[in-house]
């Protein structure tokens, strides 16, 4: 199970742990957004957790739905699994101290080497990216090891905004208020583009009626989506430059993608339930039976009785309640009442079928 990566209330530690790897930001939130395997070799359990903490985080409001461990150990029960060569690291975010994991997770695509993390004081030295094969020794020096190529390019007025930041001592509340709220702009900026097309899917109010199911969410075409990018992708947004297509392309294949868009349709579905509920309770059912025969009655009836009884038995009565006022006014609450009415109703009728 993957806790919480809410780290609101530790926003202190936030830019710290990033101090040794500002100019590295960039990468480490791509590497973030993509859930891809990375391992964190800290001096102390401490280090390790802040910065295992902070990288999952600096893609909020994303949620991250990768698995991440702030200090792992020889001990725990998925050792043989991280640490095995015979198959790819999984999707994971790995806090560690012992020097013993320096060769057996050398295979890792991204290794963050750190040292000793200053409160305050001089500028840290910026460490340098390396390519994995590098990191063999015990000694070997702190760097981000890896030979991933970054799809945008670097923010480097924020990151020399920082750095001097640092060299006046500018109180960590204040980095940290600004590395958060690029990081968050920075991810808004990619996640607009993907609500704005994600929105468009949802049927039109019109196309609900209460006498048939209600009409198929669109499903999510990756090519269509790219060609909304040209005159509604994150450049309006966003002063970053870069293959934001390529990172869209390489973010199709994260389980990030994969839980945003379950989230997101599931939300979809529990709205159109909604709707369709709201559509049954608006309609006189009464008035469209006059014309019709025996038997479309007794199946229609039947249908609406199926569907006001899972009403209750599903997440679309608690959304049915937080519906905002469509039509005649009427709210949440008020539909249903109306639902428990209409399935007395329904009970009455069919018996005289």
């Amino acid at each position: 199970m993957v806790p919480s990566a809410s780290c609101s209330s530790h926003t202190w530690f936030f830019c710290r742990c990033f101090q040794p790897v500002l100019i590295h930001v960039q990468m480490l939130w791509e590497l973030m957004l993509l859930g891809e395997p990375v391992v964190v070799m800290a001096p102390s359990p401490a280090v390790s957790s802040e910065m295992v903490l902070g990288l999952v985080s600096c893609v909020a409001p994303l949620k991250y739905c990768c698995d991440y461990r702030p200090y792992f150990t020889i001990h725990d029960s998925e050792f043989k699994e991280y640490t095995t060569r015979t198959q790819a690291p999984p999707n994971v975010v790995l806090g560690v101290t012992n020097p013993f994991f320096i060769k057996t997770l050398q295979h890792w695509p991204h290794i963050l080497r750190l040292g000793d993390l200053k409160i305050s004081g001089d500028l840290p030295k910026q460490v340098k990216v390396k390519k994995p094969a590098k990191l063999k020794t015990l000694d070997a020096k702190p760097g981000l090891y890896s030979s991933y190529k970054t799809y945008l390019h670097k923010d480097k007025t924020l990151i020399k905004r920082l750095l001097k930041g640092i060299h006046k001592k500018r109180s960590s509340d204040l980095q940290s208020a600004l590395l958060r709220r690029h990081l968050l702009e920075l991810t808004q900026s990619f996640i607009i583009p993907l609500e704005h097309y994600m929105a468009s899917l949802m049927p039109l109010q019109r196309a609900i009626t209460p006498w048939k199911n209600p009409p198929q969410i669109r499903p999510f075409h990756q090519e269509d989506f790219l060609k909304t990018l040209e005159h509604a992708g994150p450049q309006l947004t966003s002063v970053m430059k870069g293959d934001w297509i390529g990172l869209y392309r390489r973010f199709f294949k994260s389980p990030n993608f994969e839980g945003w868009y379950r989230q997101r349709r599931r939300e979809m579905m529990h709205k159109l339930e909604a709707l369709h509920l709201e559509a049954i309770c608006e309609a006189n059912i009464r008035a469209w039976m006059k014309d019709k025969s025996e038997v479309e009655v007794v199946d229609l009836v039947l249908k609406l009785r199926e569907k006001l009884v899972s009403c209750s038995l599903s997440a679309s009565h608690s959304a049915l309640i937080q519906l905002v006022p469509w039509g005649k006014g009427c709210r949440g609450t008020s539909y249903l009442k109306r639902i428990k009415v209409e399935q007395k109703q329904f009970t009455y009728i069919l018996p005289r079928m």
